[in-house]
């Protein structure tokens, strides 16, 4: 009527069953909808559209009915709706559903809603013998006009295997017929749907998003999956302006395969964005898991992201499964989609290979990680590449980890991906992935580089780690990327001697700010092979602030007891160069718990300073073993070089070495401190320590030398202080010898020498050396040239044993550096100390002389070591160093003091000698040095003491010059019974040309501390006074004391000199 509403148009009828195994006739469609009664003018309601009829079901095989079209509104005051469309009908066994009706159009109200699409018919039985159908896929939404379109609808189950017929039943006297054999295969999924386009009103300013796209249905036993829809597009904004749009819709997953055979589906492609919307991700790629037998398993695809504002990710690859011995192949990661202005998509991940039974011998290879996204507007970032796909085997192949996806362009460049990891268990060899370089930004970052895959084995194979991507530079103002770390190695077997080889570090990006180095990575092996661990990378340059750091090298690490192959760690980076150096790698360690040798990683050297100071070496690794039946060397690591710049970096540390078997042991020795070219040279690296915990070792162990300090070309800089040299303990039979310290580097100012390194020794027998200290460096030699540097003391020399014979040697003192014009001269260093719990003999180092200065302050010679004996069973010597000489220039330097010496024995002591005084020209020669004191601790000790002689002082050589006075004679103290005589004192020096000698040194004093001691006590004779005119005055007699019955005689003063 005027203002009612239209009948609803009758339902289809439903299709014939077809007969058995064939299709049934499709189902009728659906009657239309009754038309909507005009409207009343003028009237406030008005009649809506009749609702459409729902299409008729097929019966088996046959398609359902399309549901009829909803009536029109009618037009009347208020507008009337369109009628709804009808259902389509659910499709027979094997058919395709019906498409839903399509809405009723309202000339001015509201369109009518689009009908559902009808649901896919499942894969039908198959007859006698036969196969089961596929299963369809389920239709598309119809647009309704002014609506979203509607969903795609997911793929129909694949069908399953055809029932056998039924037996036939025999004739008269006859037997049964034979059942019917059952069906051999099944159908695959169906595809999903594909999502509908957005869709936006006029004038609204927002687009709608894409729908997302149906999931690919799963094969069937013997089926593959079926493919994942697209999502769909968003749609514009308003008038297309790049504002408003609708985002891109999701692609569907791939469907899984059969158990038996089938492939996995691919992943349907994310939908693109439209003004400013973001792009949609693909979809997955589908599964493929083969229980048994011999069918290959193909993982499916993943599929791409769409673009966008910012891309949409790309879906993962399949994983390939197999419980059988058939071929595996993992789906690749889908590519990251492309950015108009934001970040690019990341790229799919590879997919995983699986091969779980222990008689398949084909090889396993990871998917494909998929690229990144380019970003194409300006401030973009690409895309991350995908890691590649793991590899896992239990069979007999070889296992690769699956190759990364490369980084999408951009104004940043996009990160590599991450090299995929590989396992195996059984004979086959194992590869780790590379890591992808980082892609270079076009103005902006760079990319980190991806790491590289790990690879291990439980098995006999060979295990390479992958190489870690290098970093991608950058534009002005930004910073280059990282390196990418080196995958590790491990052999988890015993019984395996096959090799375990780690993956390099990447090298850093470059650019104002730089990238770091990637670490080395770590190999280690349970089983009789060699292990080499992976170098760091080097650290990119950067040309506005700090060089990138060196990656540490990788350890190399031998847990088998029986092994005897050799562990190698990796070296360290370099550091990359900038307005501040970056500082150097450190070297790996090496360890073995055999019997091979073991050679630690050096550091990397520090990067050059553009402007600034210079980067530090990286200390060398530690080279360990741990058997107490090795006969193998173990080597540390040498201390990388410090860089260059105005001010040099110091070197880095030796690496120490260390033995609890019968083998060599080699300390690194300490990196040379870096040139500098304003102010202060660097210092140099200490040396590494050397050290042996065995008691059956007879071979010797020597410290590490200490880095020499580096040299300085600045007009008024200093030269670098030299290193420390290394230590060296001993619990076996050999020498332990103090490293050698480092020299002082060159320039306007001389550096300091570094200190020699202490020996000592824990066993029953073997020698203890102290190192020498190193020489100080020499000042400019030019008319104004700097001061000399100081030399260093010498190393202490110990042996803890109070059964060891053996001699403990103190370490010389080094000499001073030469002094430019009006400045000194470098102290020389003092010498080591020796001491003893045992019975052998002990000899203080030497003291270094002072360094000469041309017209300046000559340098004071260092101080004799003391020698010290601990043992009261000792019968053995105990000797102090003789002080250093002093310095010539205009006035002398002093000379060092003579090393004391006592005991706590019966043998005999002779302390050092006091260094002469420096020569002068014009000024006062060098005063000499004490000599050193003499002390017998024991009471039943037989022997003479003698205290140590002064040192003579430094003669005059030109006019006006005074001769520097003689040093003091040593003291003898003795709680003993023998005969004690004061050191003799030193003789002034020379004076020139009327001016005066120096004055003789006194003479030691003497003492007998024990009461019933019967031997004489006899002060130290006075120096001679110099030679003038006038002659310079005699040194004073010692005293002598005793509390004893012997006689205490005053020693002579010296004579005057002429």
């Amino acid at each position: 009527g005027n203002y009612g509403s239209g009948g609803a148009g009758g339902a289809g009828g439903n299709g014939d069953t077809g007969a058995d195994g064939s299709s049934g006739a499709a189902g009728t469609s659906g009657g239309a909808g009754g038309t909507g009664g005009a409207g009343g003018t003028g009237g406030s309601l008005s009649g809506n559209g009749g609702a459409g009829g729902n299409g008729g079901n097929g019966a088996n095989g046959g398609d359902g009915g399309t549901g009829a079209t909803g009536a029109a509104g009618v037009s009347g005051t208020n507008y009337g709706a369109g009628g709804t469309g009808g259902t389509g009908g659910t499709g027979g066994a094997g058919g395709n559903g019906g498409n839903g009706g399509t809405g009723g159009t309202a000339s001015h109200g509201t369109s009518g809603a689009t009908g559902a699409g009808g649901d896919g018919g499942n894969g039908g039985n198959g007859g006698a013998a036969g196969n089961g159908g596929d299963g369809a896929a389920g239709a598309a939404g119809v647009a309704g006009s002014g609506h979203s379109l509607g969903a795609g609808g997911d793929g129909g189950a694949g069908g399953n295997v055809g029932a056998g017929g039924a037996a036939g039943l025999g004739g008269t006297g006859s037997t049964a017929g034979t059942k019917g054999i059952a069906g051999t295969s099944a159908g695959s999924g169906g595809n999903g749907g594909n999502g509908g386009g957005g869709y936006s009103y006029t004038g609204t300013g927002t687009g709608t998003a894409g729908g997302n796209g149906g999931n690919g249905g799963a094969g069937g036993i013997y089926g593959n999956g079926g493919a994942g829809g697209a999502g769909g597009n968003g749609d514009t904004g308003v008038n297309g302006n790049g504002t408003g749009g609708g985002a891109g819709g999701n692609g569907g997953a791939g469907g899984g395969g059969g158990l038996v055979s089938g492939n996995g589906g691919v992943g349907g492609a994310g939908g693109n964005g439209t003004d400013g919307g973001n792009g949609g991700s693909g979809g997955n790629g589908g599964a493929a898991v083969i229980v048994a037998g011999s069918s290959p398993a193909v993982g499916g695809n993943g599929g791409n992201g769409g673009s966008g504002t910012s891309g949409g990710a790309g879906g993962a690859g399949g994983e390939a499964v197999t419980g059988g011995v058939g071929s595996v192949t993992a789906g690749a990661g889908g590519a990251g989609g492309g950015a108009t202005s934001g970040v690019g998509g990341a790229g799919g991940a590879g997919g995983e290979v699986v091969i779980t039974s222990s008689q398949s011998s084909v090889n396993a290879v990871g998917g494909a990680g998929g690229a990144g996204g380019a970003a194409t507007g300006a401030g973009g970032t690409g895309g991350s590449g995908g890691a590649g796909g793991a590899a896992v085997t239990s069979g007999n192949g070889d296992a690769t980890g699956g190759t990364a996806g490369v980084g999408g362009g951009g104004f940043n460049g996009g990160s590599g991906g991450a090299g995929g990891n590989a396992v195996a268990y059984g004979s086959g060899n194992v590869t780790g992935g590379a890591g992808v370089d980082g892609t270079s930004g076009t103005g902006g970052a760079g990319g980190a580089g991806g790491a590289g895959g790990f690879a291990s084995t439980a098995g006999t194979g060979t295990a390479t780690g992958g190489a870690g991507g290098n970093g991608g530079n950058a534009g002005n103002g930004a910073s280059g990327g990282a390196g990418g770390a080196g995958g590790g190695a491990s052999i988890v077997s015993t019984t395996s001697s096959a090799a375990a080889v780690s993956g390099n570090g990447g090298n850093g990006g470059s650019g104002t700010f730089a990238g770091a180095g990637g670490a080395g990575g770590m190999a280690a092996t349970d089983g009789a092979g060699s292990v080499t661990a992976g170098a760091g990378g080097a650290g990119g340059a950067a040309s506005g602030a700090v060089g990138g750091a060196g990656g540490a090298g990788g350890a190399a690490a031998i847990y088998s007891s029986t092994s005897s192959a050799a562990a190698v760690g990796g070296n360290g980076g370099d550091g990359g160069s900038g307005v501040l150096g970056g500082v150097g790698g450190a070297g790996g360690l090496a360890g073995t718990q055999g019997m091979g040798s073991v050679s630690a990683g050096s550091g990397g050297a520090g990067g050059a300073g553009i402007n600034g100071v210079g980067g530090a070496g990286g200390a060398g690794g530690v080279g360990l073993i741990s058997s107490s039946t090795s006969s193998a060397a173990a080597v540390g690591g040498n201390g990388g070089n410090g860089g260059t710049g105005n001010f040099g970096g110091a070197g880095g540390a030796g690496g120490a070495a260390s033995t609890a078997g019968t083998g060599t042991v080699t300390a690194g020795n300490g990196g040379g401190g870096g040139t500098a070219t304003v102010g202060l040279g660097g210092a140099g690296g200490a040396g590494g320590a050397a050290i042996i915990t065995s008691s059956f070792s007879t071979v010797d162990a020597v410290g590490g030398t200490g880095g020499a300090g580096g040299a300085s070309t600045g007009a008024l800089g200093t030269g670098g202080t030299g290193g420390a040299g290394g230590a060296a303990a001993d619990s076996g039979g050999g020498n332990s010898i103090g490293g050698t310290g480092g020299v002082g580097g060159a320039g306007f100012n001389g550096g300091q020498g570094g200190a020699g390194g202490a020996g000592t020794s824990n066993a029953t027998y073997g020698n203890a050396i102290g190192g020498a200290g190193g020489a100080g460096g020499n000042g400019a030699n030019s008319s104004s040239g700097g001061a000399g540097g100081a030399g260093g003391a010498g190393g202490g020399a110990a042996i803890s044993s109070s059964l060891n014979p053996a001699t403990a040697t103190g370490g010389s003192g080094g000499h001073g550096g030469n002094g430019g014009s009006g400045n000194p001269g470098g102290a020389g260093g003092a010498g080591g100390g020796a001491s003893t719990a045992g019975t052998g003999t002990v000899a203080g180092g030497a003291g270094g002389d002072g360094g000469a200065s041309s017209s300046g302050l000559g340098g004071a010679g260092g101080a004799g070591g003391g020698g010290v004996i601990t043992s009261a069973f000792s019968t053995s010597s105990a000797g102090g160093g003789n002080g250093g000489n002093g310095g010539n220039g205009v006035f002398g330097g002093a000379g060092g003091a003579g090393g004391g010496a006592n005991t706590a024995g019966t043998g005999t002591v002779a302390p050092g000698a006091g260094g002469a005084g420096g020569t002068a020209t014009t000024g006062v020669g060098g005063a000499g040095g004490a000599g050193g004191a003499a002390v017998i601790t024991a009471s039943f000790s037989t022997v003479d003491a003698v205290g140590g002689a002064g040192g003579a002082g430094g003669d005059a050589s030109d006019a006006g010059g005074t001769g520097g006075s003689g040093g003091t004679g040593g003291a003898v103290t003795d709680s003993g019974n023998g005969n004690v005589t004061g050191g003799t004192g030193g003789v002034g020096g020379t004076g020139f040309n009327g001016a005066g000698g120096g004055a003789g040194g006194g003479g030691g004093q003497a003492t007998i501390q024990n009461s019933s001691s019967p031997a004489n006590a006899t002060g130290g004779d006075g120096g001679n006074g110099g030679d003038g005119p006038p002659g310079g005055a005699g040194g004073s007699g010692g005293t002598a004391t005793t509390y004893g019955t012997g006689n205490a005689i005053a020693g002579t003063n010296g004579q005057a000199g002429q």
